[in-house]
């Protein structure tokens, strides 16, 4: 390289920096900015979540019926407050085919929620979801949830059972928020979801296997927590970087696998990590570059939002990770 091409290869990564640097900076003055109308929300009334027996796999009826019962107070609260659109949600919570292992209704809300028969499954899949993931747009993620299952019910092999945990166990970040630039969140998530794969694991016993399927910021979480998880698969989906710079450094014996869509706008994000106005943004190393190290898999032409959709390629290849037919996983 003579020197007129090295001072403009300089030239080119000092403009390249400076993009980034104001790209993440611009996204930090908004995030500020943004969120201030939707702070003076009032907060909807809720009881505290029910009080519940250690979580096994005898229990299991007795905890969806209490938390069955909470949701149902929680809808009626909600309805006196004249919040009818959350009144919805939870009156749907409280459906009797549905199976909840946790329940708040207070404030953004929680809940973790099975589908499938979760005591007898020899695979499951325990789904992490990313930003504006609450009790008023649950409905998008728990299709997510449905759809797995419905994949793996008509994928698996004669005889062999499966379930999916949708879980919903702490309060996501704003898309448009300081949060979802950083690891708060996802540090003050990481252990109570190691606290719940361990219960997980008294129910379903050691011979099942546990993949943790996560989307967008929920990588950030599962990233996080996957030093201390007895998993099988760690899937990472949609990924903003994990704040890890390799898949070595998430110091899991857990299979790592990555993917992003075609059309997911994540991969137009520089995937760096810098100090901004003294606070750290942004993840660092993209999950599906060779320098991260996971295994990479196909997933199509969607977008952000379309991982889980029916029919796709990627949905079909989570299936196979979830199985264990990992020699049959599509490669990018």
């Amino acid at each position: 390289m003579g020197r007129g091409d090295a001072r403009r290869h300089r030239g080119d990564d000092r403009r390249s920096h400076r993009w980034r640097r104001a790209l993440l900076a611009g996204l930090i003055m908004v995030a500020v900015v943004a969120p201030l109308s939707a702070a003076a929300r009032p907060e909807i009334p809720a009881p505290s979540p029910a009080t519940l027996p250690g979580l096994t796999a005898s229990t299991l009826d007795r905890i969806y019926a209490a938390n069955a019962a909470n949701a149902a107070e929680a809808a009626r609260m909600a309805a006196a407050h004249g919040d009818t659109h959350r009144s919805e949600a939870d009156r749907e919570m409280a459906a009797p085919d549905r199976h909840l292992l946790t329940f708040d209704g207070r404030g953004p809300g929680m809940a973790t929620e099975v589908f499938g028969d979760l005591a007898r499954a020899d695979h499951v899949a325990v789904l992490v979801p990313g930003s504006d993931t609450s009790l008023d747009t649950y409905d998008r993620f728990r299709a997510t949830a449905a759809a797995l299952q419905r994949k793996l019910t008509r994928t698996a092999p004669q005889g062999t059972r499966t379930a999916v945990v949708a879980w919903l166990g702490y309060r996501t970040p704003d898309t448009i928020s300081t949060t979802v630039l950083t690891t708060d969140r996802a540090d003050e998530a990481a252990p109570h979801l190691r606290a719940f794969i361990r219960r997980l694991q008294g129910v379903v016993g050691s011979g099942t296997t546990v993949s943790l399927v996560c989307h967008s910021y929920g990588t950030v979480v599962c990233a996080r927590a996957a030093s201390h998880l007895d998993i099988d698969d760690l899937v990472l989906v949609g990924s903003p970087g994990t704040g890890a710079d390799t898949a070595a450094a998430l110091y899991t014996p857990a299979r790592i696998w990555a993917a992003r869509g075609k059309d997911d706008w994540l991969g137009e994000v520089p995937h760096v990590r810098t100090d901004l106005f003294g606070v750290t943004v942004g993840f660092g190393t993209d999950p599906v570059s060779p320098a991260f190290g996971a295994h990479v898999f196909a997933a199509g032409e969607g977008g952000h939002s379309d991982y889980f959709s029916p029919g796709s390629v990627s949905l079909t290849n989570l299936a196979r990770i979830v199985l264990g037919d990992t020699a049959e996983v599509t490669r990018a």
